[in-house]
Order: structure tokens, then sequence, then C-alpha cells
């Protein structure tokens, strides 16, 4: 390697040295990150460690972290003794569908409430807005009774349409809406395209970013959803997989810590999937729904 000698008075560059105090200070914020993030990654941990055990080792003081033979077959014996092919396939259509019906829905809303005015369109829109403020379980109990007068309990309806649309959805997507330029809708209008049509061609492409940041919002809620399908299911065939896992906690098919653990990670891991392959338009779409907002 060549050594570049210094010419006559040239001082050598000087090492820029941090304070003791902010370099203290930032070891210290590292510290909490690292502590915060365990938190969250442990009881994960814990839950894949645990499945992979026998009932004895669940129980080891202290506990091993990597089981040793992994017990495999809880996977396969926690998958028979309850029926998860059908309650995945419950999740996956109330899942679905509340997720596209959501689409639908919110950005019609949102579209006429970014792109028209009309009168009361503002006082309309607060209304809105102020169901955000009220707690779901104040709602629950009157939808339930709907829902109840319908005849849609402990059935797909009764599982899906109370979350075809909601206040956050609709405000999310109207945010990002209004800062869509106007003139391409005129320009739409000039060429013949009807209102519809300038939703579906004009804004829904350019809203892309906001609608799948929302996609993945109702996907994991309506997924990971406990409290509204504990109410309004009544038999084993209508559940989901979270209310799967509490039967299964409560010793309904086997009592078995390694086989509800192998059943959590069957909830778990589509999750994951979903996660790792949509962060970048989760994390693209609230950004740009903050800086727009």
């Amino acid at each position: 390697m060549a050594v570049i000698p210094l010419s006559a008075g040239t001082k050598p560059a000087r090492v820029r040295r941090l304070p003791l105090g902010r370099t203290a200070m930032r070891a210290l914020i590292w510290l909490l990150v690292v502590a915060g993030a365990l938190t969250m990654v442990l009881p994960f941990l814990w839950m894949v460690s645990t499945s992979l055990k026998t009932d004895a080792q669940a129980f080891l003081w202290p506990p091993k972290i990597l089981p040793w033979p992994p017990q495999w077959q809880n996977y396969r014996d926690a998958w028979q003794i309850a029926p998860f092919g059908r309650f995945f396939f419950n999740s996956a259509v109330v899942s679905f569908s509340v997720m596209g019906m959501s689409l639908l829905l919110n950005s019609l809303a949102a579209f006429g409430f970014a792109k028209y005015q009309f009168r009361g369109a503002h006082a309309l829109f607060i209304a809105v807005l102020a169901t955000m403020m009220i707690p779901g379980q104040i709602t629950m109990i009157p939808c339930f009774l709907l829902m109840k007068h319908l005849g849609w309990l402990d059935s797909y309806a009764g599982l899906t349409v109370p979350g075809f649309a909601s206040a956050f959805g609709i405000f999310f997507l109207r945010q990002f809406m209004i800062t869509i330029p106007g003139d391409y809708m005129d320009a739409a209008r000039m060429d013949g395209a009807s209102e519809l049509a300038i939703w579906w061609r004009i804004i829904t492409p350019l809203a892309k970013p906001a609608l799948a940041t929302l996609s993945i919002f109702t996907f994991l809620g309506t997924w990971n959803d406990f409290l509204w399908p504990l109410i309004v299911v009544k038999s084993d065939e209508m559940r989901t997989l979270p209310l799967a896992i509490s039967a299964l906690s409560s010793g309904h098919y086997v009592m078995s810590w390694p086989l509800l653990m192998a059943g959590a990670c069957f909830v778990v891991f589509p999750v994951l999937i979903v996660y790792i392959f949509a962060q970048r338009f989760l994390v693209e779409g609230i950004a740009l729904g903050g800086i727009k907002g």
C-alpha cells in the first residue's frame, strides 16, 4: 500500500472524538433498544423452542432454548388432534373477505370525501372520525344484537360483514387521495370517463401505497382477531385459528404445552410470511401517509 508523505507544514488530521457523556448516552440508548428487542423476540423464541420439546422438557429448570432432539412430530400431532385445516380455511375466508371488501368500500368512501364538495360533507366526515373515539367493546353489543336479528350468528356473514368498512380506513385513504392533483380527474372527464371510471383507472392506481398498507393492517387485524369471533361463533366448524388455540389451551382437545405451542406456530407463521413480503409497502405507506396527512 502506497504511503503518501505529508508535505512540509501540513498538520495531520485530528480525529474527532465524541465527548464522554455523549458516548455514554449512546451506549445507554443502544442497551435500551436491545433490551426492548429482546422482550419482543424472547416470547416468540420460547414458543418455537417449546413446540420442539417433550412434555417433560417443557418444565425443565433452567429451561433449554435449543431442545435436543427436536420433537418435529409435535407439529404433526397438533395438526391431527384438531381440525386445523378447517380452522385455516375459516381464517383465510374471513381475512381475505374482510380485506377485499374493506379496500373496496373504504376507498370509495375516501374518494367521495377527498374529491367532492357537497352539503354536509365536512360534518359527515367529522361524524365518521368521531366513531374512532368510541371503544370497540361498546359497539360490540348492538352489533351482536343486529347479527342475531339478521340470523347471521355462527356464519361467515356474521364474522365478516361488521369489518367491511372502518373509520380508520376511510380516514387513512382520504388523507392520501386528497393530495392527488384534481387535474387528472378533469382530463379524464374531458375524455368522457365516468366518475366510477375515474376512481378505478386514475385514483386507485395512484393510491397503491396507501391501499397496500391498509390491506396489510386489515389482514393482520382480522387474522389475529379473537374477541369478535368468540362472541359470534358457537360451533367447532366455524372456529378461526385464535379460537382454536384458545380451545387447545383450555384442554378442549388435549392438554400438552408442546402441542399447544405447535398450534400457536400455525397461527403465527402465515402472519410472519405476510409481514416479510409486505414490510416495504407497510413502511412506505405509513411514511407517505404521515407526510401527506
